[in-house]
């Protein structure tokens, strides 16, 4: 890790917590579409009863994103990241998404821009993301085998055609793997989150700690599932505190 990218992970809070205390970061909404579907997901926002973390209330235009922005930083000086991650996954609406980076690009050129995916659309966009100075990716990575990513996603929806199970789990992870692995080549500094959901995936994080690795990313991020109501994954309980701390102490020799 070079100094540049030691400097820029010092000002992203989602990318070093000790950067949360002085700068912050805002999310826009403005990808409502998705192209996967995860077993512990509902899509659900805009809901009196949605209180999870990262849930929105409507979605927005790129023109009001902006808009947002520039009301926001009226009162709000320490904002130093713009980031895109939903509700949906934002390269799935790639369009939207692309055009409000551009748009924060031209009126914010000083504030990092910040993308969150699952990393199926990842490998077709990595040219314009990189073009738009976006400079912090994360992609969320439940699973690097096919008999587990099945477990977690009941379908993924690619190149407009629908697949299941193993078939689609496999090509999640062909995408993640091409994607991740061109943006490293570019240069970018790339997180990978990873949901843990017990009795599913947590004996598998340490084999996605080692993907991850080889991937060379710059950090990974262990976070506990909620569960969520009317999905497959709703009577799984949450994994305990002490739990993920034991998951991310098991994979803490491996990557960062």
């Amino acid at each position: 890790m070079n100094f540049y990218t030691n400097t820029i992970l010092d000002n992203h809070p989602c990318f070093n917590k000790k950067a949360s205390a002085n700068y912050g970061r805002v999310h826009l909404p403005v990808a409502p579409n998705c192209n996967i579907q995860c077993n512990f997901c509902n899509r659900m926002y805009d809901c009196a009863n949605e209180n999870r973390p990262g849930v929105t209330g409507r979605v927005q235009s790129p023109d009001e994103a902006v808009e947002f922005v520039e009301r926001l930083f009226k009162f709000r000086q320490d904002i130093s990241v713009i980031g895109i991650a939903g509700p949906g996954d934002p390269m799935c609406d790639a369009d939207k998404t692309l055009s409000t980076f551009e748009k924060c690009r031209s009126r914010f050129a000083n504030t990092m821009l910040c993308l969150s995916t699952n990393g199926l659309a990842l490998p077709e966009h990595v040219d314009d993301i990189v073009r738009l100075g976006v400079s912090h990716v994360t992609v969320t990575v439940n699973a690097v085998t096919p008999d587990i990513g099945s477990k977690v996603y009941a379908w993924v929806r690619y190149k407009n055609r629908s697949y299941y199970a193993k078939e689609g789990a496999r090509i999640l992870q062909e995408c993640q793997d091409e994607g991740i692995r061109k943006l490293k080549e570019a240069g970018m500094i790339v997180k990978i989150n990873t949901v843990a959901i017990p009795g599913v995936n947590m004996e598998h994080i340490p084999w996605i700690a080692k993907k991850a690795k080889d991937w060379q990313v710059d950090i990974m991020n262990c976070m506990a599932m909620i569960p969520v109501h009317d999905t497959p994954f709703a009577n799984i309980q949450t994994p305990s505190r002490e739990e993920i701390h034991h998951v991310r102490k098991s994979i803490g020799s491996t990557i960062r």
